[in-house]
């Protein structure tokens, strides 16, 4: 037999990835699908959100409901990288038009004690997690119809960073961006670049063919189009902030400078709100009306 043959047995299997984009946030969500059978799962999901109006909207939701539909795929997890800054969730109308269990990584409880803190949540506010339906430690397992995937711990931009390693595939949320683009920032509460700079690390030491699917992208200067993909090689030759040969010190230096420059992002205070929740917004107060609060002078 020969050795291509050999490498084609011993291989992981290849998921079918569908990739949406939502250009208001940048954001990229998947559809993951397992290529012996019509399990799949979403990640990183977006509902709409206008912050001058205060609506919410599901037509980024409804894309991947309808694409789901068509090809009479079965939602085995909705699964999220971690607490978005950037976006709210629609893990909770997915999970109602497409049932699968909701799971996050395991640090959430520290997110939730941080910003439920932030937000004065009440006590009906649980920071235990348990509005997810699994927290992912490192290493932890999980199936995808016949496809297994199993959980790296990838902390730094917070605490609750997880990638979600499925077959051949890495999903690393805001972990990494495009090579011409870099890393993801580490000042937000819990963040920290020298655990970045080792999460990533743990990235790359997957073999270098791994696909590395991203949450984000935000087109490099130079660059025309919008990219969701790239590689473990590629991303370790050619990646402005860390590619080999950057030390952890050089890193760290360059991101705490850099990240000193940024301005918070637009949809960070509605986001963590609801993100923290597993998508679901604030209870009503006591007129019947939902709100998302905005602290003053505290961030």
């Amino acid at each position: 037999m020969s050795d291509l043959a050999n490498h084609h047995i011993d291989s992981p299997m290849t998921p079918k990835v569908k990739a949406f984009f939502d250009e208001p946030t940048n954001t990229f969500s998947y559809v993951v699908q397992d290529p012996t059978s019509k399990a799949c799962a979403i990640i990183d999901s977006v509902l709409d959100f206008d912050y001058a109006s205060g609506r919410t909207d599901v037509h980024s939701a409804d894309a991947i409901i309808a694409y789901v539909k068509a090809e009479k795929l079965q939602v085995e997890w909705i699964l999220e990288t971690h607490v978005h800054a950037d976006h709210l969730s629609a893990a909770p109308y997915l999970h109602e038009a497409l049932g699968g269990k909701t799971g996050i990584g395991a640090m959430i409880t520290l997110v939730q004690e941080t910003f439920g803190k932030a937000f004065n949540a009440g006590t009906e506010f649980a920071r235990d997690g348990s509005q997810f339906d699994r927290l992912f430690n490192e290493g932890d397992r999980f199936a995808i119809g016949n496809m297994e995937g199993y959980i790296l711990h990838t902390p730094g931009h917070t605490p609750a960073c997880l990638s979600y390693v499925i077959g051949d595939a890495v999903f690393v949320g805001d972990t990494l961006f495009m090579p011409d683009y870099g890393t993801a920032r580490c000042d937000f509460p819990g963040g920290d670049a020298k655990t970045l700079y080792r999460s990533i690390q743990k990235v790359l030491s997957l073999p270098a063919e791994t696909r590395i699917f991203l949450c984000h992208d935000y087109k490099a200067p130079g660059r025309k189009e919008y990219v969701h993909e790239t590689s473990v090689a590629e991303q370790r030759k050619n990646n402005i902030h860390v590619h080999e040969g950057i030390s952890e010190a050089e890193f760290v230096r360059m991101r705490t400078e850099r990240d000193a420059t940024l301005a918070m992002p637009t949809l960070i205070l509605p986001s963590v709100q609801v993100n923290m929740r597993a998508g679901e917004m604030p209870p009503a107060e006591d007129n019947g009306q939902v709100y998302l609060k905005i602290p003053i002078n505290l961030f």
